[in-house]
């Protein structure tokens, strides 16, 4: 499978402003943000609004239907977007949490709030379109198109950040049936890892233990979703100790996996909010490597 549009070959470089210290941890990271150290107090911002989305998505030629739900936070000219589980939280949080200052979300709010706040602050202080401006991250344009063309573009372009000897087995956390093929197409041989399926589009097993692909795999590629389950700290500490490549696909926290180039994460595919499944125009990810590569 190929996009329509080809993702540029280019593959910028990190500058340090992207990471000014290492960041051992998603709470760490909140700690340091509620301290003033990534930009304003948060105490001094509010969330003008908090919104819920759920849909459900199945590609042509597949058996498997997505089903999503996010929580959005908008904080001045950004959103910050997190997607939960079912049942973890209920619409009621739009209601009661728009308005909210930005520091109790971060303090108090249910763990994907939190998440969506950090990820609302961390793209109103330097959003992704002002790091590829300024040659820190590379614009990839999802063509014009139906969902499986969009969703192939996008997925290729997220293997496009694997940097892979033929052969080598790649675990997958978090299964999109399109990145699995994107994934062989780079000549790797995926591990998937997914709590909610049971098998890909072409019957490959899919395991519920990352543990066991993560003792594994010699390059792991992980959803933002793990930001939101709690997983992505115990990714990040066992791809560092094993110094094996981390490639992170993020819709959820997409600035908030950014925070971590640098500290375990090699690379990212950033796609901010409004998601590319919600337009069938042409829309922007943003892929950044650090200066190691994938």
């Amino acid at each position: 499978m190929t996009p329509n549009t080809p993702a540029p070959s280019v593959t910028p470089s990190l500058t340090p402003s992207l990471t000014p210290s290492v960041t051992p941890s998603v709470d760490a990271l909140i700690e340091a943000v509620l301290a003033g150290e990534h930009g304003p107090l948060p105490s001094g911002l509010v969330a003008t609004s908090v919104f819920w989305i759920h849909h459900g998505t199945r590609l042509a030629g597949g058996d498997t239907t997505y089903l999503n739900q996010y929580v959005l936070v908008r904080l001045g000219g950004s959103f910050g977007g997190c997607a939960f589980e079912a049942g973890e939280i209920d619409p009621s949080i739009c209601r009661d949490s728009s308005g909210t200052p930005l520091d109790v979300l971060l303090r108090e709010a249910p763990r994907p709030l939190r998440i969506a706040a950090l990820d609302a602050y961390l793209s109103e202080t330097r959003p992704h379109r002002v790091a590829a401006e300024e040659g820190d991250a590379e614009p990839v344009t999802l063509p014009t198109g139906t969902p499986e063309t969009r969703a192939r573009a996008r997925d290729a372009a997220i293997a496009g950040l694997l940097d892979i000897e033929e052969g080598a087995e790649v675990g997958l956390i978090g299964v999109v049936n399109p990145l699995v093929a994107a994934i062989r197409e780079r000549g790797g041989r995926p591990l998937p890892c997914d709590l909610n399926l049971k098998a890909t589009q072409w019957g490959d097993p899919v395991t519920d233990d990352m543990h066991e692909v993560l003792e594994r795999a010699q390059a792991v590629v992980a959803t933002g979703m793990t930001l939101s389950n709690g997983s992505f700290d115990t990714i990040l500490e066992r791809c560092r100790s094993r110094g094996i490549p981390l490639v992170v696909y993020a819709q959820t926290g997409s600035a908030v996996a950014r925070a971590f180039l640098g500290s375990g994460v090699t690379a990212l595919s950033a796609e901010p909010f409004p998601f590319s499944q919600f337009s069938a125009e042409e829309t922007v990810l943003y892929r950044y490597r650090t200066a190691g590569g994938a």
